[in-house]
Formats: C-alpha cells, structure tokens, sequence
C-alpha cells in the first residue's frame, strides 16, 4: 500500500494572499468608521441646531395662560359677578389607555353621577384629545384629598385648580347678566370662523347670554404663555419663561342693584316685566323679568332634570319678558297715537267728538266698544288721553289710515330693535299692509286698522320699545339707545363712562302739540278724572304716565268681559308706563303684568312703588288729587 505524498506548502502564496484580504478588510473598516464619523459630524455639527431643537420639544412645552374674566359691578360699585376658585377633575384622553376603565374606577372612587358621566361624553366628542376633559367639577376638600392619595393609579387624570364665574344674586339680575358656561362645538366653530380659537386655547368658559355674551370680547382678555421644562412623565419642573395674559376689563352697569331687588320684590309671583331707565342718557336703572333662575347652575353644567324644569316650565322663566316679551301695547301708545294725529292736522287741541261707549263705521254692523260701557261724553285730545277713551282712538285711527300709523309708529321704534346691549331682543310687530300680505297673504282691512287706534290688533311691543319710546316723546324726539353697560372700571378706582348712543331723532313739526300731550299725561296722574290718579294719590313728587289693559281674547258683541269666568292665563295684562319728575324729568318706568287684571289697578300702583324707592328721601312739593278712574 503507497503512502499519499503531501504538498510542499507555499509560504510566498499564503503571504500575499493574507496581506490582500487584511488590506480588504481595512479599506472596509476604514470606509465605515468614516461613514460614522461623517454622521457623528453631521449629528454634532452640521445639524447641531435642528436636533437640540428636537430635544428641548421633549423636555420643553408651551403651555397657553387663561385671562382672568373681567368682573362686573353696578353703578354704585357693587360686585355682580365675580371669580371663585374651585377644583376638577380632568381627563386627558389622548394620556389615558383605557377609558372606560378609568372611569369605572374613578366611579368607584368618587362616586360619579350617571349624569356627570353622560356629560362628560358628551364633551369628550367635541374636543381634541390632548385637551383636558372636565369630569366632575367643584371638589370638596375631601375628594381632593382622597384623589390625591390614588393620583398614581389614575395615569392621564388629574386635579385642576381654576377661576370660574360666580353670581352672588343669582335669580336677581339673570336676565341682564345672563351667565357663563362650558364652550361647546357651536361656540368653537364660531371662535374658528372669527378667528379667536387661539385665544381660548386655554378657557373653558364663554358668556351664553346677557352682557356676558354681548361683551364677551371685553370681559375674556387676551390669553398668555409659558414656557416650562416637564420630566419624562410631562409633570412641569420648573418654569422656563412667562408671557402673561391681560386680563378682562372689568365692567360697571347703569343697573342700580337695590332698584332691581326692589322690582324683584314687588312683582313677588306675579309673571311680568319692569324696565327703568334714566330719561336723558337711555341708561337703564333697572331690567327685571319675572320669573327668574339661578344662573349659577349653567356654570359648571345644569343637570338634565332641572334644565327640564325650566324648559318645559308653563312661566318660561327662560325667556327675558323685559326684551324678548311680546304684548299688545293697548293704551300706553295713546299718547304718541295723539302727537302724530295733531302733527298731520287730523285732529287739533279743540276737536273733540261725543262718545256713548260704542263705535261704528259707515255701513259696518260690527260695533267697537269702550272700556267704560255708557262712554265718557264730549272729549277732546286732552281728555281722551286723560281718561284713556277708546272710541276717540277709534276714530282717530280711522282717519289717519294704517299707512300714516305704520310709519310713524316706527319711528318711535315699534316693529324694530332698540340697540341695548343684550342679543336677547325682539323686534315685536307694526303691522302694516306689507306686513299682513307677506304674513297671511291677505289685503288690509279698514277695520284692522281700528283696533290699532288702541293698541291691540296685531300690534305687539315690548317692555323695553315701550320705555324706549316713552323717553323719545319726553326728550321731545331725541333718541338715546337703551344701554346697560355704563363704562369700565379703571385700577385708580374711577370708572372710565362710554359716550352715549343716539339714533335718528324724530321731527317735531310743532312742540305745542307735543305739550299738548305731555300735559295730558300728566293729567292721567293728577287730573280729576285721570285713570291713575288713585295709584298716585299723594306722592311728594309730580310724574305723568299712561295706563293700560290688554285684552288677551275677543268678547262677543252682545256679551261681557267677566274677569271671574275667563281662565287665569287669559284675562287681560296690565299695563302703566310713566316718568318723573313731570317738569324735570329723571326716569321712565314701563311695568307689564300678565294676566294681573287693569293696568291703573294693578300695573300702575307697582310704578308707584318703584317711583317711591327711587326717590326715597327726596323733598318735593306734595300734589293733592282727589277723584276716581276705571280703567
């Protein structure tokens, strides 16, 4: 058997082949420790400031600052509406793994309502998830306290202390203030079309209603910003930087808060509005609307069984009877009815016609009749607004015609908004031919227009138009815009006043004939026969008013009006509007009552009162009248 031979090693080859492969492998490490001290270069040096930039996003934030709300105080200083500190529990749902689960045990925990849950779900589909989502707010110390001990369980969760809205008079100033609440979908919308969803970045609450929604802008100010450094978890550990918000500004109002608590007083259960206003500014002293609410349950959310209540209340305590309120403006337009017939020479100071309590056109078998049933004999203009004759007006309305009415009416501002600074306000109705056409698709009657003569048809104004145009006829056709806000409180403790708003005035051909009828509502006060001299017997000061009474439903011709027989929601509403003092005028005062009977028994003595408080300690010289009224 041969033995295999080994080969003769080649040490040259081996040696050549080693070193090509060891070269090899060093241009390769070479080239990629160049590669990666090429990017340690980059990362290091070239591209230094766009990763630092990066970084300090992880450990940097900037957070928005919400602005205190501006408070509000009335003109004598003061606090309406002011700002509390109260704690909530929040949710940041983009931080939170499992929802559902967190509620349940924070359920558990705290006890959470089925309806906060509701709600809270409700908002948790409105807003962006790295946005905190209240869950419960106004936290007793004890919550916060048992919170706080299982804060650690609850990741995404957490405890906020903040500002929030406070009404110290609750349903006293409800309509005027109105209140704040949770901004919904609608409310961001809104922000976004204006273009100021960046300066609620940081609140919660925006004004729903009453100045605090028409000076929303004001009252918000303006947010801030600050920079702070957060741990790995996003609890902040120090700040960085401030930007600080500027604050709302605070605002006082024209309202006069003891007058409103004594409106507030008076009309007690009664459904109804008052409206005070200074004559020769539009200020408004007083603004009440009866019934009323708390608006500080819309604060922090208003559970469904008392917005229920509300809602669905027969009284509509939501609805703000002083602007909103729409009613038949009966007698109290008498007067303005009686200017425009002397201005356009339909009648003058000495025609008068004999009333026998019944009316009647040319060939006409319907048959309009007085409040006083056996008519008040020969009247003139004077004493047709005196004791309030129906079939004056009857007549006068004839003769003028709707066109002329329409359009004067109007321009006391029947038919039309005021301008107060309230969003809250109907513009009621002046029917005119147009009006009914477009509303019924029918022509106008001439006897449409007689009861229009009286301020009923379908002739509706509110509490405030009424006011409105009680001061233009004693301003002697001045026009100044009803306004509740009165300026804004400045930090040296002096309020800086806004200038007054005017409209058109009205022309006044003649001002004998407008001191015709001022001097016959004085005489509805102080005349022998003048429907509200009973309610104003006896007052140290002289005023001049016009009563009124509103029929709610038509009588048949051959029947009687019998308050007793006819359902509580449909006898008559009361009227009264009147100023003082009658040679130097200071207030207007326009009282509506629903279903409350005559307005010189029932509207007019409430005036009284409230004419009474107002001038409380005010030395005049005392007027005596002694005599009766009816209407």
């Amino acid at each position: 058997m041969h033995r295999k031979r080994q080969a003769i090693r080649d040490h040259t080859a081996e040696a050549n082949l080693f070193a090509r492969r060891a070269t090899i492998a060093f241009i390769i490490v070479t080239a990629m420790l160049g590669i990666v001290l090429n990017n340690l270069y980059s990362l290091q040096v070239t591209q230094h400031d766009d990763y630092q930039t990066r970084s300090n996003g992880n450990r940097i934030k900037v957070l928005p600052v919400a602005p205190n709300r501006g408070l509000i105080y009335d003109r004598n200083g003061v606090l309406l509406a002011e700002n509390r500190p109260v704690f909530s529990l929040e949710v940041i749902p983009e931080k939170v793994d499992d929802i559902e689960d967190t509620l349940a045990r924070l359920t558990s925990l705290m006890a959470i309502t089925e309806e906060e849950l509701t709600r809270f779900e409700s908002n948790l589909k409105g807003t962006r998830r790295f946005k905190p989502v209240v869950l419960r707010t106004e936290l007793s110390e004890k919550e916060v306290a048992t919170f706080s001990a299982s804060k650690h369980k609850f990741k995404g969760v957490q405890i906020e202390a903040r500002l929030a809205r406070h009404y110290p008079y609750k349903e006293t100033l409800t309509h005027v203030l109105g209140y704040v609440a949770r901004i919904n979908k609608r409310d961001l919308q809104k922000l976004v079309e204006a273009g100021q969803e960046d300066n609620y970045a940081a609140t919660y609450d925006i004004g729903k209603l009453g100045i605090e929604k028409y000076h929303e802008e004001t009252l918000h100010g303006t947010v801030g910003y600050q920079q702070v450094e957060v741990n790995n978890q996003g609890r902040i550990i120090r700040v960085l930087n401030v930007d600080p918000p500027t604050p709302g500004k605070d605002i006082v109002l024209n309202i006069d808060l003891s007058l409103q608590q004594e409106a507030q007083r008076i009309l007690e259960d009664t459904r109804g509005a008052v409206v005070i206003t200074e004559v020769k500014t539009g200020g408004v002293l007083a603004l009440y609307s009866n019934p009323s609410y708390d608006p500080n349950l819309f604060v922090h959310g208003i559970s469904s069984k008392n917005y229920s209540a509300l809602l669905n209340s027969p009284d509509r305590p939501l609805i703000n009877r002083a602007t909103q309120g729409q009613y038949s403006p009966a007698s109290t337009v008498k007067p303005h009815l009686a200017l425009l017939g002397l201005e356009d020479g339909v009648v003058t100071e000495d025609y008068s016609i004999k009333d026998n309590g019944r009316y009647r056109l040319p060939n006409v078998s319907h048959v309009w009749r007085d409040w006083k049933r056996w008519g008040h004999g020969e009247v003139d203009i004077a004493k047709a607004i005196e004791v309030s004759c129906d079939i004056y007006y009857y007549d006068l309305a004839y003769n003028l015609g709707i066109d002329k009415i329409s359009e004067a009416m109007q321009e006391f501002g029947f038919g039309d908004y005021t301008g107060i600074d309230l969003y809250e306000e109907s513009n009621a109705n002046m029917p005119s031919r147009g009006w009914k056409r477009a509303r019924f698709n029918q022509p106008w009657y001439i006897g449409d227009t007689i009861p229009v003569g009286i301020g009923q048809s379908f002739w509706t104004a509110t509490p405030i138009q009424l006011t409105h145009s009680i001061n233009t006829l004693v301003n002697r056709g001045e026009r100044y815009i009803p306004q509740i806000i009165r300026g804004y409180k400045e930090s040296n403790g002096v309020d800086d006043l806004i200038p007054l708003k005017t409209s058109r005035p009205i022309q006044i051909n003649d001002p004998k004939n407008l001191d015709i009828v001022l001097n016959a509502m004085h005489d509805v006060v102080h005349g022998e026969e003048g429907t509200a001299r009973f309610a104003f017997a006896d007052t140290p000061y002289e005023s001049a008013g016009k009563t009124g009474t509103a029929q709610l439903f038509t009588v048949a011709q051959d029947e009687k009006y019998d308050e007793d027989e006819v359902d509580e929601r449909l006898r008559d509403n009361a009227l009264y509007v009147g100023f003082a003092p009658f040679d130097n005028p200071e207030i207007s005062i326009t009282v509506v009552l629903e279903n409350a009977g005559g307005g010189s028994s029932n509207a007019a003595p409430v005036a009284r009162k409230l004419m009474d408080f107002y001038f409380r300690g005010r030395t005049f010289e005392t007027v005596n009248v002694d005599s009766e009224s009816e209407e």
